[in-house]
């Protein structure tokens, strides 16, 4: 049991997916401190021109509701969900960017000459005799063109 364990552990699968989780953590990392760093504070601007606050979290409290003393801070939720799409929008891209870059890659190293076939070789044969002006090419050229290749 033990045995079998081990083997699964070192199964290129769990091995890529554990190095996919470390990788994705710190991805996570980088993408969060472009929302949080750039495009949030880029739209806290263009809401600040409307609201004459400061940041979008602040613009965002006018939304807040105090209802018997318990306030709902519905500003919050609404800037928690921006800044959710933003991020999305953002992963969004560079997946595609990554993904064409991907498929141009693939591309110049799949583009391979068409398989001759044996077709091929004999239209090549037959072409070379042709051009020596050998008698019996005429008849070669039919009887090729009537196989069943």
């Amino acid at each position: 049991m033990i045995k079998e364990f081990k083997e699964f552990l070192m199964r290129g699968n769990v091995l890529d997916l554990a190095v996919g989780v470390v990788i994705g953590g710190a991805f996570t990392s980088i993408v969060n401190q472009v929302v949080e760093g750039l495009i949030t504070p880029l739209i806290g601007l263009v809401v600040s021109l409307f609201t004459k606050k400061g940041d979008l979290d602040s613009a965002m409290n006018v939304l807040d509701v105090r209802i018997n003393g318990v306030k709902f801070e519905f500003g919050s939720v609404v800037s928690a969900i921006i800044t959710f799409i933003i991020t999305g929008f953002v992963l969004f891209i560079i997946v595609k960017f990554a993904n064409r870059a991907k498929e141009l890659r693939h591309k110049e190293e799949v583009e391979e000459e068409p398989e001759i076939t044996a077709e091929d070789y004999l239209k090549d044969i037959r072409d070379l005799l042709e051009a020596q002006g050998g008698p019996a090419t005429k008849k070669a050229r039919e009887d090729l063109n009537n196989s069943e290749y």
